[in-house]
């Protein structure tokens, strides 16, 4: 699944981020080399191969030991157990160990243990690298290429180009211990006259630093002596050169210093991107008024106009763009900023290029363009389509948000630097390409998957139709963004779908909980039951549509569930109040099909307050290429003419319902929305919004008492919104939500959090509260809560025999007791050594299933216990209680020998023998 490579970073340079638990998951040396397996706190009192419980008191954490290195991606890895998110682990050095303190996670609860990054699974026991076959079914027959639309932003423009850096003083932004580099290469147009419109590249998050030569790559900052850095700023100099000869001034800055620092950052970067973003265009702007003052490949180049800026951001990256965008027009708390000048500039459109956005709480009035690639192997579940549907309803629905689905593209090769045999660090092909489970699409070499530079001339060619769009204010680019169905030729042969939502698309159905359904369901995006979420198990592969977010169940991310099984029935959506499509050209529509099928067809019909019944037309929607390894259930957008209605005299000021009829003979679709369709791009202007911005704090329980605290909320901006606000339950893993109204300096946010003080050991607690906007606000930091630190001492235990000289066949046994009991479970563990005096007892000696369960490995070939690296003896003692036993199980064997002995000793945080504590000898001898 991922080339084997030296990986050598830091516990602060991550390997994932601590997007949802900081201040809990906390890094702790690596705890020695062996697997780590089985400890007793799951319901059948264990838990999986390669997952233990370490540590102790406030230092309890869970581990999982990935069985190959986990590149340092922009995905976050998660842990999940009882299909809830636990919380997001801090990674050790060897980058394949993973650690999240339990006071984010209690291990009574640890059942159905899972590893999630980017809606896949890392952990062995469900590493979905190999779901859907090793020939999946994928459609046999490419499609014929769309039709070309009217221009071709893809062709260089009459410039030519040239090519300098920069380097400023490194900057502080809070949270991040070490400064971030100011850092950049420009590419500008020469000869041009006049101001020219800036585009800012913005890159993800990878490996930082790598040792010339070698394999060698880290996540440090700054990159240790005999290292020099991955220079990813410099991977979209050809989006840059395409961009500057068609006259624009580029420049792609420099975010490694994040990149080695967001693990503990509660918003996985963002706001520090956004600083790093804006503290550059302030430079800008200061160039622009003062030339003289710029660097050399500034002050040489044309002024930047910075009335037109587009950003251009790519994987974390994009979450970075659009958290800037956001700060330039609601600006953020000053505590959380590293930029506290004016807004000198004006964002006028946004590119995001496999975005992550864990907020989900996109800029609804700015427009954008996310790029999903097909093959993407790091943020798989493109969650980045929520630039898209996360804007529907939540202010005035005129700018422009598409999605562009690119078949056959990974994550990085967008990157040159991020792509073997261009770039000058060690890069790979992110999706997971395993010899032994060749994926119909998205394997090199099949008919779907683009090559590097294929790939990379599609983005350029996109990210250009957004530039000539959203700031060169062409209408004639905007076919090639908005489901219109046309292509750009510069872009071949890459094929590229899009979809959008906003500009002159009118009032419409939208599945948001307002609407009844009948001949089909309104379904769930989010839902842990079957019974009520849109995609089940039996579905293969993922949809971006139903990305996950951090609740397990979400309330108003719908669809409309059509399934059938024989032509002819209808399934009719009402929404509450009667829609109006007047002035519209077109009813379009975003729907999905499942993967690989063709021809679905659907007749479209609407129907007025008054009755009448207008027929529209059929539409065919085909589904994507796509396997168990993709998230290829994805809408594709469909449109008919109103004409019908007008000659069949329906009131379009006055339409009640929107039936759709399947007239296939079987199968399956989902509605995402309908709308009132016509053409045009209308200027956006931003509308006076407030701002949401959550925090946290963190206190200690206390030794008695009830005190309550308030999670920190900050509300600013201007105007009244409404949001959604989910508080989580620690004690039962529960969310719940409400619909709350907004307002600067309104209390309508409090959330209160009663800590109970107690002498009795336990892991703490964190109480939760996640926001996404609904109508008219924005949210910034998303997540917060209140983090409950437990100030009691664990107990501290000792060790009596109950049968520590037994025959063969018999289990060697152990009582340990508590010196008082805890609130929580309790798991003393020792780690076996040799023994003083005459033989030990060997791998043949004891239970083959408690031998693999609690080293990882087989009992052969024969060695002494003590030669096995990584074996532990883990005792749990249940809530409550002060004493357990523990066992080690032998068997009888035919070979007589003399008696054999095992010695263990406590075991540390860090996995080690500790010198002082409680030390385990059993001797095993022949039957008599």
């Amino acid at each position: 699944m991922f080339r084997a490579r030296r990986i050598w970073v830091t516990a602060a340079a991550v390997l994932a981020v601590a997007g949802g638990v900081s201040g809990s998951a906390q890094a702790v040396p690596l705890s020695g080399t062996g697997p780590f397996t089985t400890t007793a706190t799951a319901d059948d009192g264990t838990l999986p191969p390669g997952w233990r419980i370490t540590g102790k008191g406030s230092a309890q954490q869970l581990v999982w030991r990935s069985g190959r290195q986990v590149p340092m991606g922009d995905a976050r890895v998660e842990f999940h157990a009882g299909g809830r998110l636990l919380g997001v682990p801090i990674p050790a050095k060897d980058g394949r160990t993973f650690r999240l303190g339990l006071d984010a996670a209690s291990p009574g609860k640890l059942t159905d243990l899972q590893v999630m990054a980017g809606g896949r699974r890392l952990d062995a026991a469900g590493d979905t690298s190999g779901s859907g076959g090793g020939r999946s079914e994928a459609a046999d027959q490419r499609p014929a290429p769309l039709p070309p639309g009217a221009i071709d932003p893809g062709k260089p423009g009459a410039y030519r180009t040239t090519t300098g850096e920069y380097t400023l003083d490194s900057v502080r932004l809070p949270g991040y211990s070490t400064p971030i580099e100011m850092k950049a290469v420009v590419v500008a147009p020469k000869g041009a006259t006049g101001k020219r419109p800036l585009a800012l590249f913005l890159h993800g998050r990878h490996y930082t630093c790598y040792k010339p030569g070698t394999e060698d790559i880290t996540g440090d900052w700054p990159c240790p002596t005999g290292t020099k850095s991955v220079p990813s700023y410099r991977g979209y100099l050809r989006d840059q050169q395409l961009l500057a000869s068609q006259g624009y001034m580029t420049v792609s800055i420099s975010a490694n210093g994040i990149n080695a620092q967001d693990a503990e950052a509660e918003d996985a970067g963002a706001q520090a991107r956004s600083s790093l973003i804006r503290l550059h265009l302030a430079h800008w702007a200061d160039w622009s008024a003062h030339p003289g003052t710029a660097p050399a490949v500034v002050r040489d180049a044309p002024p930047a106009d910075l009335s037109r800026v587009l950003l251009i951001g790519h994987s974390r990256g994009g979450e970075g763009v659009n958290r800037a965008a956001m700060d330039s027009l609601y600006p953020p708390p000053a505590a959380q900023d590293g930029y506290h000048g004016p807004v000198r500039w004006k964002i006028r459109g946004t590119v995001l290029i496999g975005p992550t956005i864990f907020g989900q709480n996109p800029v609804a009035d700015v427009p954008s363009v996310t790029i999903l690639p097909g093959c993407d192997g790091d943020v798989s579940d493109l969650q980045g389509e929520v630039y898209v549907d996360g804007t529907r309803g939540v202010s005035r629905g005129t700018a422009l948000h598409s999605a562009v689905y690119v078949e056959g593209a990974d994550h990085n090769f967008f990157n040159s630097e991020w792509t073997p045999g261009q770039a000058q660090a060690p890069a790979e092909d992110d999706f997971y390409n395993d010899p032994d489970q060749r994926d119909a699409v998205c394997s090199p070499g099949t008919a779907t998957r683009l090559t590097a530079d294929q790939q990379h001339k599609a983005g350029s060619t996109y990210i250009a139709t957004a530039a000539r769009l959203f700031v060169a204010g062409d209408d004639r680019a905007r076919e090639l963004l908005d489901g219109s169905g046309r292509r750009a030729p510069s872009a071949d042969p890459a094929r590229v779908l899009t979809h959008a939502v906003g500009a002159n698309r009118g009032a419409g159905f939208l599945p948001d909980g307002q609407v009844t359904v009948s001949g089909g369901k309104l379904c769930s995006a989010v839902d842990p039951d079957p019974a009520a979420a849109c995609l089940s198990d039996n579905n293969q592969g993922f949809s971006p549509h139903f990305a996950q977010w951090d609740t397990n169940k979400e309330i108003g991310r719908r669809a409309v569930a059509l399934h059938w099984s024989a032509a002819g029935t209808p399934t009719t959506v009402r929404p509450a109040k009667p829609v109006s499509l007047s002035g519209a050209k077109s009813l379009a529509l975003r729907v999905i099909v499942p993967p690989n099928t063709t021809g679905t067809q659907l007749d479209v019909s609407l129907t007025d307050t008054a009755g009448h019944r207008a027929p529209l037309g059929r539409v065919r929607v085909d589904g994507l290429p796509g396997t168990g390894r993709t998230a290829s259930y994805w809408a594709r957008e469909v449109r008919v003419p109103l004409t019908a209605a007008t000659r069949a005299g329906l009131d379009l000021r006055h339409v009640k319902s929107l039936a759709l009829t399947p007239r296939s003979r079987s199968g399956q679709a989902w509605l995402m929305d309908a709308w009132g369709w016509r053409p045009g791009t209308p200027a956006t202007v931003a509308a006076p919004l407030p701002r949401v911005d959550i925090g946290r704090l963190t206190v200690k329980e206390g030794d008695s008492g009830v005190k309550t605290y308030r999670v920190p909320v900050q509300v600013s901006g201007r105007g009244s919104g409404q949001v959604r606000i989910y508080v989580s339950d620690p004690a039962t893993g529960r969310d719940t939500s409400r619909l709350v109204t907004v307002r600067p300096g309104g209390h309508d946010l409090d959330v209160s959090v009663e800590v109970k003080g107690n002498t009795r050991f336990d892991y703490g607690a964190q109480h939760d509260l996640f926001v996404k906007a609904v109508h008219g606000a924005v949210v910034g930091a998303h997540h917060g809560g209140v983090t409950t630190e437990n100030d009691d001492p664990m107990p501290t235990f000792t060790v009596t025999p109950v049968a520590d000289r037994v025959t063969e066949g018999q289990s060697l046994k152990w009582k340990v007791t508590l010196s008082t009991p805890a609130d929580v479970e309790i798991n003393p563990a020792f780690v076996v050594q040799p023994v003083t005096t005459g033989p030990e007892l060997s791998t043949l000696d004891v239970d083959a299933q408690w031998f693999r369960e609690n080293s990882g490995e087989e009992t052969t070939p024969e060695r002494p216990l003590s030669k096995v690296p990584g074996l532990a003896l883990w005792t749990s003692v249940p809530a409550g209680q002060l004493s357990a036993e523990t066992s080690v199980p032998t068997i009888t064997d035919q070979v007589s020998e003399q008696p054999e002995s095992v010695l263990f000793r406590a075991m540390d945080e860090n996995g080690d023998p500790r010198g002082d504590g409680p030390v385990l000898t059993g001797t095993v001898l022949d039957p008599s």
